[in-house]
């Protein structure tokens, strides 16, 4: 059985498709699998099977119990499993031991969507940006719909933790990364302005954008420019767009 992580690198998944593709990914370090008693099908045959492949331990228990730890029994199926993330950190600490040269991180400023999230999180790391900043207020905890809609990358991320997007900025600025906002109309185009070596890329909710707090911290704001009258990009594929618009020139400049 895999070794304990710290408490607060854990992620609880549940359902029977989540823990069966942690399962599955040699880079996802399961350390505990519980079954409710009456779980049947091939998906929880499956599990098991994978389980004992990797030497992890199955508890069976009862379907309170697995309610209790998945926190969501009209979606657990009956099967809840505790994973390690050794990318989940604090912001700051981390800050504290990366090197002063060029970097990238996302914010997200209100993204509630957990879908939106996983996407978000699986473009920043495709793009190979360094990290995802994950403010615990007005953003989802990484759970099974995060980390599905990553298609598992989140479980291997690095995502960082703060307590607002607005501490997050302020920690960003203080550590030399330039913060850049995307916004619908009003900001630099993308296409022409000048994105800085250390960039903090900033993103706002599905309905409102930037809080204004954020906004108003911000060092520099960019748009996508949008041909035949669209306003606007649903906000996982802006922050790809962005991210590989970055990861495009810092190619050219390699």
């Amino acid at each position: 059985m895999a070794g304990r992580a710290p408490h607060d690198r854990v992620i609880t998944l549940y359902g029977r498709m989540p823990v069966l593709e942690a399962l599955l990914d040699p880079a996802a370090a399961v350390s505990r699998v519980v079954v409710a008693h009456r779980a049947r099908g091939e998906a929880v045959e499956e599990i098991l099977a994978a389980a004992a492949a990797r030497g992890v331990t199955v508890e069976r228990s009862d379907a309170t119990r697995v309610t209790r730890l998945s926190g969501n029994g009209r979606h657990d199926q009956g099967v809840v499993a505790t994973v390690a993330s050794p990318g989940l950190a604090e912001l700051e600490p981390w800050l504290s031991t990366r090197p002063s040269g060029p970097g990238a991180v996302v914010v997200l400023d209100g993204v509630t969507n957990p879908a939106n999230v996983g996407l978000i999180i699986r473009s920043a790391v495709a793009a190979g940006l360094d990290a995802v900043v994950l403010p615990r207020a007005g953003t989802p905890d990484v759970g099974p719909l995060v980390v599905k809609a990553s298609a598992g990358v989140a479980l291997r991320a690095t995502l960082l933790r703060s307590p607002t997007a607005l501490d997050a900025v302020d920690a960003l600025a203080a550590a030399g990364f330039t913060t850049v906002g995307l916004v619908a109309s009003g900001g630099d185009d993308l296409w022409g302005v000048e994105l800085p070596e250390r960039a903090a890329l900033v993103f706002g909710g599905e309905t409102g954008g930037l809080t204004p707090a954020v906004s108003d911290r911000l060092a520099r704001r960019v748009r996508i420019p949008l041909a035949a009258d669209v306003d606007s990009l649903n906000v996982a594929v802006a922050a790809a767009v962005v991210a590989f618009e970055l990861a495009r020139r810092r190619a050219i400049t390699a």
